[in-house]
């Protein structure tokens, strides 16, 4: 069983603009560890700032309180017994203690020989056994070390492999490695060194960490680390949801993740942070299991040809087939059956012509919108047009009246009329009853007038527009359905026009 550590509330709180309130700090521990079950979490920083303190005592309190306190890590420094104090104080019991993975970090940054380093080290060893503080150890840069001093990483392992250090965490800090050489080195450390357990941390600035990270464990190490969307310095880490999967399906390596929980954490990740999980993530972007082109619904109908071991129930989520103008019956029909819904031969038709012109306006038709689609369409097809408008120019400006010029036909011949009114609607309908009062047309009194958006509908939804009038003491009600407000009530009133 590989073993997961989350870094969302360490390293990911690294990325720009990120930063946990303390309740929130809590929630997300308490999800991973209950909800999603990793196996450890990474919570904090030491010596970062007083809040920091009091929200990783929050985290730790209640970690005690439910068994977790062993599951949970701090990074730490070789700094005496400066972060260790901070972790015990805190009620934390583990430390992830930075040490130096390259010859380059160690001379230049600490300016302090192997020898010094190591001395350092394990005074910091000592104190952990004095407070019953349990140590991993990061190779820091170990990635370049092991491009450029790789004696040096073996040096520094050597003089450790017999402390009581739990873990070895080797991390690529910069991104740098691509995955044949992730492959390479992780084999040479778990080849020499087979009785450590050894961590991978991959960093994704070469978008390859989720390769790089299938590579590690495909070398031999005993866990990985991940963060909940990736979250993380620069160009992140590798995110947990696309690691598991492909742990899962293609290395048939197995964690103790619950997969259908990845989405609903990713979800609340995605609202503390700030930071939004783009449509086309892996896993847990919005539309990564939605079918657009008619061919893939048709294929899925007859042997669920499109799909693939990525199953969207696997992770809390539907398999959606898009409305637009690249679907076609197919993906009608497959969210009419998911609606219970049946439609004969020539309505299909007509439903499918409206998506497609519907879809020219908008990018995708939803299937909250398609009952509207089909209502307006029955209620239509009945309707002799005799009355078209045939082109109109609305205009709206702070301050000033609306103004709207329009042209209409009235049996085969075309009348023209503008006018001004509170609003775009209200100018086109004064300038359609001028061109009535011309024609010596009666016209109706407008009762009442609903706008509604269907259910799950953003900025760019259908709008439906429902508008009663009064003919003559005969009330009758029209409908419209557009992705534009203005357009959906003109629908309704050339509806109207052509009933009287």
């Amino acid at each position: 069983m590989l073993e997961i550590l989350d870094t969302t509330l360490r390293d990911g709180e690294q990325t720009s603009g990120v930063s946990f309130a303390a309740q929130e700090k809590l929630g997300i521990a308490r999800l991973l560890l209950e909800d999603l079950q990793v196996d450890r979490v990474e919570i904090a920083s030491a010596r970062v700032s007083e809040g920091e303190f009091e929200s990783v005592r929050k985290v730790a309190q209640w970690a005690r309180a439910n068994g977790y306190i062993d599951r949970i890590e701090v990074l730490g420094f070789v700094d005496g017994r400066t972060s260790l104090d901070w972790i015990r104080q805190s009620g934390c019991r583990v430390i992830n203690l930075l040490c130096k993975g390259s010859l380059r970090h160690c001379v230049k940054q600490l300016k302090k020989t192997p020898e010094q380093h190591l001395a350092d080290i394990r005074q910091v060893l000592a104190g952990a056994r004095d407070m019953d503080i349990a140590v991993n150890v990061y190779l820091e840069d170990w990635s370049s070390g092991m491009q450029e001093s790789e004696t040096y990483v073996y040096d520094l392992v050597d003089a450790l492999r017999n402390e009581p250090i739990r873990r070895f965490m080797i991390p690529d800090t910069l991104g740098i490695l691509h995955p044949g050489q992730v492959f390479d080195f992780c084999s040479r450390m778990v080849g020499r060194y087979p009785e450590l357990h050894f961590d991978f941390h991959a960093h994704n600035d070469y978008d390859l960490a989720v390769a790089n990270t299938f590579e590690a464990v495909r070398a031999g190490v005993k866990g990985v680390h991940v963060t909940v969307n990736g979250l993380g310095e620069r160009a992140g880490n590798a995110p947990l949801a696309s690691v598991v999967a492909v742990l899962h399906d293609q290395l048939n390596v197995r964690t103790h993740i619950r997969e259908e929980r990845i989405n609903a954490v990713s979800r609340v990740v995605e609202s503390y942070s700030g930071v939004r999980i783009p449509g086309n993530k892996p896993v847990v972007g919005e539309h990564v299991f939605t079918q657009v082109a008619g061919v893939h619904a048709d294929g899925d109908n007859k042997d669920k040809l499109y799909f693939n071991r990525l199953l969207p129930e696997r992770f809390g989520r539907e398999r959606q087939y898009a409305l637009g103008k690249t679907s076609g019956r197919a993906n009608i029909l497959k969210n009419l059956e998911n609606l219970g819904l049946d439609l004969d031969e020539a309505t299909m038709q007509k439903v499918t012509g409206r998506i497609i012109e519907l879809g020219d306006k908008k990018e995708i038709v939803t299937q909250d919108d398609l009952p509207y689609i089909i209502s307006d369409v029955l209620k239509s097809e009945h309707v002799e047009q005799k009355i078209r408008v045939i082109n109109y120019s609305l205009s709206l400006s702070r301050g000033l009246k609306s103004l709207a010029s329009i042209a209409i036909e009235v049996d085969g011949t075309v009348h023209q009329d503008s006018s001004s009114g509170d609003g775009q609607y209200d100018a086109f309908m004064k300038a359609l009853w001028k061109i009535y009062d011309r024609l010596g047309k009666q016209h109706p009194v407008l009762l009442d007038y609903n706008v509604s958006i269907p259910p799950g509908g953003h900025t760019d939804a259908l709008v439906h527009t429902i508008i009663t009038w009064n003919m003559d003491g005969r009330v009758l009600k029209t409908s419209g359905l557009d992705a534009d407000q203005v357009e959906s009530a003109i629908k309704a009133t050339v509806k109207m026009l052509n009933l009287i």
